[in-house]
């Protein structure tokens, strides 16, 4: 699935120009059209403001059926995830962000190295 031929589905079936569409999000018109065009990959969080300005639930930019999707509970174990608690959350922001500013080369040696710990150490590669 286009996410970009989505969002202009959804725009168009709600009558709302790219012009409505900037006016909502506060995002570019040219923006909006490189994204429609698959020029383009917007975050989640941008994501989210398309869901906001076309009056939709953030799902409906992925799901193609009439019908709601059902909902999945998903149970909670006694032991938090990691990344749960604020001290966590914020390491883990903080990682994710080095993250996304190394290339592929950089990525994949520190992939690499994490492996080699992990033999060491014995921990099993799912």
């Amino acid at each position: 699935m286009k996410i970009g031929c989505k969002i202009r589905e959804l725009r168009t079936k709600k009558k709302f120009t790219q012009g409505d569409i900037e006016k909502r999000t506060g995002l570019k018109r040219s923006y909006t059209s490189r994204v429609e065009n698959a020029l383009t990959t917007p975050s989640v969080d941008t994501l989210e403001k398309y869901a906001l300005a076309l009056e939709i639930p953030l799902y409906r930019l992925f799901y193609d059926g009439d019908v709601p999707a059902s909902v999945i509970r998903v149970s909670v174990k006694a032991e938090p995830y990691f990344g749960s608690t604020g001290k966590e959350r914020s390491e883990l922001k903080g990682f994710a962000t080095a993250l996304s500013k190394m290339d592929d080369f950089d990525r994949s040696l520190l992939v690499w190295i994490a492996q080699k710990f992990a033999d060491r150490n014995g921990i099993r590669r799912e």
